[in-house]
């Protein structure tokens, strides 16, 4: 886990497979007064390999905050948390859920695995 250092940028994880929803949060990170660099990743199984820092991301940044889809190809949303937050080096990486669904059971599942938003 990196300690985040005031005045560097936040190393922000976005797993997402939606183009549209990829360019909402660049747009919204762009206009914010936090200094970020955004990865993106398009999968479950992208989004594991970059926080493990295997194959092609071996040499990635390990992300100070993690914006996650729960609704993914190849490996869903939940199972990425549920694995983040099962690992003793990720565990305190904030994870903050991005979903459009409205089910009760879908946000009070997501806080029981340890998103913190």
């Amino acid at each position: 886990m990196t300690t985040w250092h005031p005045g560097l940028p936040i190393e922000i994880l976005l797993v997402e497979d939606n183009p549209g929803d990829i360019r909402l949060t660049e747009e919204a990170l762009l206009t914010g007064r936090v200094r970020n660099n955004l990865h993106v990743v398009t999968d479950g199984v992208e989004a594991l390999a970059f926080v493990n820092r295997q194959s092609q991301y071996k040499n990635v940044p390990v992300p100070d905050l993690i914006l996650l889809d729960l609704n993914l190809p190849k490996k869903d949303g939940r199972q990425v948390l549920a694995e983040i937050k099962a690992s003793p080096d990720l565990k305190r990486i904030p994870v903050v859920v991005l979903t459009t669904s409205e089910s009760d059971q879908d946000i009070l599942k997501a806080y029981e695995m340890h998103a913190n938003s």
